[in-house]
């Protein structure tokens, strides 16, 4: 690789993705060493799941390469072929593009397709958010990347110790902190509030926004697929129960996502929604901003661990999807049972607001990544130590 401008490639395959590393495209574009190639793929291509590609543009960010790689259907076989349809995919934009470094994110399954096509092209590859754990797929896919990049940035310290546990050269591990942080850190400094304006877009009811109102955000847990239409109504139905308005997130492109999808339909079609407002997607300054004054988060989002121990926004985590991941005081768990999440909903409501607690970092993840991309020596012959 180069010393100078090296070209850094990230490939985004959701919305979750673009906010969990825009701060670092932002960074790589800005650097004077560094070149950025962005490559859109899966979900973040459709209208279904909220077209990323629109925003991105807006912001700057023009894709050097489209792969339509989603198989619809949600379930684990169209899954499991939508990553094979990504390996075939990745190699060729690689090919195209020649970058010096693959940047990929998370744990979804277009990030082990990413890192596949990488590893066997002998394209170095730096991983975000490697090294946590939450009991479902996604943590056997984070870790399985982990064991094939060469640069790693994890979001917090335990996530540091255990990369280096897993056998990884510590000197290849920089715990940055997580890039969604960078972006909430920039919400919360504006101090910006979206109102009313929000039931400008979605469908549902309206309501007082000045007064408690609850966020759900709630996806199919692909480890329990068959079971995520009981899942999401015992969550619906809590929300209910306790009265208070609902702004609600449609749920993610994993396998079991119609499931969860027909439970809100059918809810829907049951009973009042009239304090309900239902959103395909929504700009991640906005979900910021209703978590800001939320009385509380509820379902099974990583937003809630990460995000929300920054914000200090009170949160009921439903179910395994988010098991065992390292979490602050603002989080209580309730399992896929219509009482217990009333319940804790109530308790966290009554708590109110809880102090922030940056364990996933402190805004400046985004500087930090481009900083250790335009300087870091890679072997793609990796340096075990055990």
């Amino acid at each position: 690789m180069s010393d100078k401008r090296r070209k850094i490639c990230v490939v985004l395959g959701s919305r979750a993705n673009y906010a969990s590393i825009k701060s670092a495209m932002e960074a790589i574009k800005n650097h004077p060493k560094l070149e950025l190639a962005v490559v859109v793929g899966a979900s973040a291509l459709l209208d279904r799941y909220g077209s990323m590609v629109n925003v991105m543009e807006k912001d700057g960010f023009v894709p050097a390469a489209r792969v339509f790689m989603l198989i619809e259907g949600e379930t684990p076989l169209t899954m499991a072929k939508s990553t094979g349809l990504g390996l075939l995919e990745l190699p060729t934009v690689f090919d195209q593009i020649h970058p010096d470094i693959v940047l990929t994110v998370g744990d979804r399954f277009e990030t082990m397709a990413t890192t596949l096509a990488a590893a066997y092209m002998n394209i170095p590859l730096a991983h975000t958010m490697g090294g946590e754990v939450s009991g479902t797929i996604d943590e056997s896919i984070r870790h399985a990347v982990t064991k094939f990049a060469n640069i790693h940035f994890p979001a917090c310290a335990e996530a540091k110790e255990r990369i280096i546990r897993m056998g990884e050269d510590p000197k290849q591990v920089y715990m940055v902190g997580c890039p969604r942080i960078d972006m909430v850190d920039r919400v919360l400094k504006k101090g910006d509030f979206i109102g009313q304006k929000i039931f400008e877009s979605g469908v549902g009811g309206t309501f007082d926004l000045s007064q408690p109102f609850l966020v759900v955000s709630q996806h199919p847990v692909t480890t329990e697929y068959g079971d995520g239409e009981r899942q999401m109504s015992e969550t619906l139905l809590a929300v209910n129960e306790v009265g208070v308005p609902v702004l609600m997130l449609w749920p993610n492109a994993d396998a079991g996502s119609d499931d969860t999808a027909r439970a809100i339909r059918k809810f829907r079609e049951h009973n009042d929604d009239s304090k309900f407002h239902f959103f395909k997607n929504l700009p991640f300054e906005t979900y910021i901003q209703l978590m800001g004054r939320a009385a509380c988060l509820v379902g099974n989002s990583s937003s809630g661990i990460r995000e929300g121990a920054f914000i200090g926004t009170p949160v009921v985590n439903v179910g395994s999807r988010q098991q065992n991941r390292e979490r602050a005081d603002n989080v209580v768990d309730a399992g896929h049972d219509r009482k217990e999440i009333a319940a804790a909903i109530r308790k966290q409501i009554q708590h109110g607001k809880f102090k922030s607690a940056p364990i996933y970092g402190d805004g400046k993840a985004g500087e930090r990544i481009a900083d250790i991309l335009s300087t870091v020596k890679v072997n793609i012959q990796k340096v075990m130590t055990y």
